[in-house]
């Protein structure tokens, strides 16, 4: 279909509905026309702003069948999407039996009192001849709507020319303000705003249209734009013919203004047809789109359409169902409510979805419409937002718990997406923004955070790499996984997207949030310097490498000798990176699964230099993880020369000055032996190591293979920078700028006060020349005195503004030189010189 059969049709004549021809009247009566245009303008205010942000994803997006669930899925998820789905085939299923309803109150009040036909029961009739056409498809539906708008165009003319001959402007102006027996405005808004509703019944058929992307925009504007000046041109008229007693008592009032009122009777009839037609085209379309998309098993049947256009018959079913439902409970007061808010929070939603795409700022987002601004679109979500909280808090509030427990459930159960929607560029927008932020404030010790690069070559201990990694960050650092693969040309490139593919699957498999990296090098040496110190973006550097020991693998590390090793380690150490070697074998790992967290122990082995500190860090964020939660942290203090009860309590002390939990124990004398002894129980040991030269050396300079196999699980860890556990806000780059920052405005004061004592004596000192030259012709010996006292005091005050400019330019030496940005050239701005007389 084209734009005015699929978009324009259904959408105006769903806007021009039931509340036209008899609410429209009572709120003009009830508000004054003041506030009723008001009422009008604030509500048509959502349409605008909701059709600027469908315009805007219908022409980014080949919209297909589904509608508001369609672009909403396709841009929040799945989740979002499949809630929002739901509960719109709910809300128009059930508007399909309030229109109908409309319909029957309005044919009964034709009839005589006495007749058998009740109001259900022409309902009812209404949505088997609505069937029928929904049945047949959209084109049999189209037609039928072509009949209905020839009825309200009649409707229409009827009612404003006969405005034109009532016109009466002195009630225009009587009418124009607020009625002392009036209702209250948001009463008022609530009863006019499912006007509305409608705008966006167009974009329910967008499966059936022949261009979406043309047709959406054009007609849901043409819809909105045409029926807001009707709307606004009928509420005058209203004010113009009709007193307000009238049209407060009178919801039929409309019949009275119009030129013939039969006219008014069948648009009446024609306006719930033609709602409850849009509502009953686009509510099994949502549906079918649903099944298809496979969100919620037991909606599968839905998804066949019948002949050449897919006629989603069997949605129609249901709906037809879910309306004569509907009819039967008669409880419409308790669910018109709900049903409205579950509009507000689709074109909430899709307001949202469409800033949403745009807040991501992916170059995907390419839309043809130009009058697009995410600015609108955030205003438009807001306002459906501040209207739910305006109309009905309580439905708002059901509305929106249903909605979310349809997201939680989705959430849970939907499994892999089967689609790409907006929520990656949106998180690579974050990570671009957040890092651009870091990156401009300076560094400080409190934002340590251990950022690991692992180095993986063996398939079977990468697992248990990979959960170390997991617990030594303590949920604040990442980890990426490297492979790196030794040789050159091109068949190095299947290789490694095979080797990326091999860490990818190892990651899944071990549940780990870590990172695939394979890298190819002419040699492993070289590809390890490459990634230390290039590895990262900004102020996301690496600046720890993890390796697993090489004792297990005998003669390969990366397809390398041993005597290799510690090398590879000296290199990454080199270029900044603290080293982490990991200790552990089969059945050491094997008991670690089954010890509950609270019966484990992690011994960490204490020097007090930037190592210890590291491990001790290390330590507290292993107990982060569930894994460790509840474990006991023992630190083992070596560098004491004596066992005494002082030393115990200072070392206490320091660990709740690092507010650390954790158990104090002073070891005097220790040796290798005595970390046998003393750890040989532990489930994992944090251990400081050492290098000399290429060999991998012990605390105290052994050999580590000697002291290794009397230990269990063992990290061995050596610190390439300084950690300061005590760091002070004050403390760092930030602090630094400040002092030096507050000693170049005390200075820049001194200097400010000394150039204005200057410049007074030099005044003094000036006049006081002048006075002796009229001395020296008198022979006023006391003149001559006083002014060479004015010429010292000028020296001397000369002298201290010297002396505070240089001062003074000291201190802006040495900000520049710490790097602190000055506002201004603060040295060129005190230049001024000192004359001598």
């Amino acid at each position: 279909m084209g734009t005015f059969a699929g978009v324009f049709t259904p959408s105006v004549l769903t806007i021009l509905g039931i509340i036209l021809f008899l609410r429209l009247g009572f709120v003009v009566g009830s508000a004054g026309l003041g506030r009723g245009l008001l009422i009008i303008g604030l509500a048509n205010c959502i349409s605008i702003l909701t059709t600027i942000s469908l315009s805007a994803i219908a022409t980014n997006l080949k919209v297909k069948r589904g509608g508001d669930y369609y672009l909403i899925s396709r841009t929040l998820g799945v989740e979002f999407g499949g809630a929002i789905g739901i509960v719109l085939f709910l809300a128009q299923s059930v508007s399909i039996a309030f229109y109908c309803i409309g319909f029957g109150e309005a044919v009964c009040h034709l009839l005589p009192q006495e007749t058998l036909f009740s109001a259900p029961i022409m309902a009812a009739g209404a949505v088997a001849l609505l069937f029928v056409f929904a049945w047949l498809g959209a084109d049999w539906a189209t037609k039928f709507q072509y009949v209905v708008m020839g009825i309200l165009i009649g409707a229409l003319l009827s009612f404003f020319s006969g405005g034109i001959v009532h016109w009466d402007g002195a009630l225009l102006s009587r009418n124009w303000s607020h009625p002392a027996s009036g209702g209250d405005f948001w009463m008022l808004f609530a009863i006019f705003f499912p006007a509305v509703t409608g705008f966006t019944q167009g974009v329910s058929m967008s499966g059936d249209l022949k261009d979406p992307g043309k047709s959406l925009p054009f007609g849901t504007f043409a819809a909105v734009g045409i029926s807001m000046a009707i709307y606004f041109g009928s509420a005058i008229v209203f004010a113009a013919t009709l007193p307000s007693e009238i049209l407060i008592a009178d919801f039929g009032a409309m019949k009275q203004v119009a030129s013939f009122d039969l006219f008014i009777v069948a648009g009446v009839i024609a306006a719930t047809l033609s709602s409850g037609m849009a509502s009953f085209l686009g509510a099994p379309r949502i549906l079918q789109s649903m099944a298809q998309d496979r969100i919620f098993p037991v909606l599968l049947p839905f998804a066949q359409g019948s002949g050449a256009t897919a006629n989603p018959r069997r949605g129609v079913l249901l709906s037809a169902g879910i309306a004569y439902a509907t009819i039967c409970l008669g409880e419409l007061n308790i669910i018109a409510p709900i049903v409205s808010m579950f509009f507000l929070v689709s074109y909430g939603l899709l307001n949202y979805a469409t800033y949403y795409e745009a807040r991501a700022s992916s170059p995907s987002f390419r839309p043809r419409f130009r009058w697009f601004d995410k600015r609108l679109s955030l205003s438009g979500c807001v306002v459906c937002l501040g209207a739910m909280l305006a109309i009905d808090i309580f439905a708002g509030l059901i509305a929106v718990s249903i909605l979310f427990s349809v997201f939680q459930y989705l959430k849970r159960t939907a499994g892999p997406s089967r689609w790409s929607d907006s929520s990656r560029s949106f998180h690579l927008q974050q990570v671009r923004e957040h890092l651009l932020a870091a990156a401009a404030e300076p560094e400080h010790a409190r934002d340590w955070r251990p950022q690991l690069l692992a180095f993986s070559d063996h398939a079977r201990r990468r697992g248990w790499l990979l959960k170390f990694c997991e617990w030594i960050e303590g949920g604040s650092g990442l980890t990426s996984v490297a492979r790196i693969l030794a040789g050159e040309g091109i068949k190095m490139l299947k290789l490694r997207d095979d080797a990326e593919a091999e860490l990818r699957a190892d990651i899944a498999k071990h549940n780990s949030k870590a990172f695939p990296l394979a890298l190819v090098s002419p040699n492993i040496p070289e590809g390890i310097h490459t990634l230390v110190q290039a590895f990262g973006v900004g102020p996301l550097r690496v600046n720890t490498a993890v390796f697993n020991w090489v004792e297990h693998l005998p003669g390969r590390f990366f397809g390398l000798g041993e005597e290799r090793y510690g090398n590879f380690l000296r290199s990454a150490f080199r270029f900044g990176c603290n080293i982490i070697v990991l200790d552990v074998k089969e059945e050491e790992w094997a008991t670690l699964d089954t010890l509950p967290p609270k019966d484990r122990r992690i011994d960490v082995w204490w020097w007090g230099d930037a190592t210890s500190q590291l491990v001790l860090l290390l330590a507290y964020l292993m107990k982060r993880s569930e894994d460790w939660d509840g474990a006991k942290i023992r630190v083992l203090a070596a560098d004491y020369e004596r066992k005494t009860k002082k030393a115990k309590e200072e070392l206490k002390t320091r660990m709740e000055e690092v507010r650390i939990e954790a158990e104090p124990k002073v070891i005097v004398n220790a040796r290798a032996e005595t970390i046998k002894k003393e750890s040989g129980d532990a489930t994992i040991v944090l251990l400081p190591f050492r290098l000399r030269g290429n060999q991998v050396l012990g605390p105290f300079g052994d050999k580590i293979e000697d002291l290794l196999p009397a230990l269990p699980m063992t990290a061995l860890v050596l610190a390439a920078e300084d950690i300061d556990l005590e760091a002070e806000p004050e403390d760092g780059k930030a602090g630094e700028t400040a002092r030096l920052l507050d000693e170049l405005s005390d200075s820049e004061r001194k200097l400010r006060e000394a150039e204005k004592e200057a410049s007074k004596a030099l005044e003094t000192a000036e006049e006081q020349i002048a006075e002796r030259k009229i001395a020296v012709v008198s022979g006023d010996e006391k003149e001559a005195q006083d002014t060479d006292k004015a010429k010292g005091e000028a020296e001397r005050a000369a002298r201290k503004a010297a002396k505070a400019k240089a001062k003074f330019g000291e201190a802006v030496r040495k900000a520049k030189a710490a790097g602190v940005d000055l506002a201004r050239d603060k040295e060129a701005s005190h230049d001024s010189g000192y004359r001598k007389e």
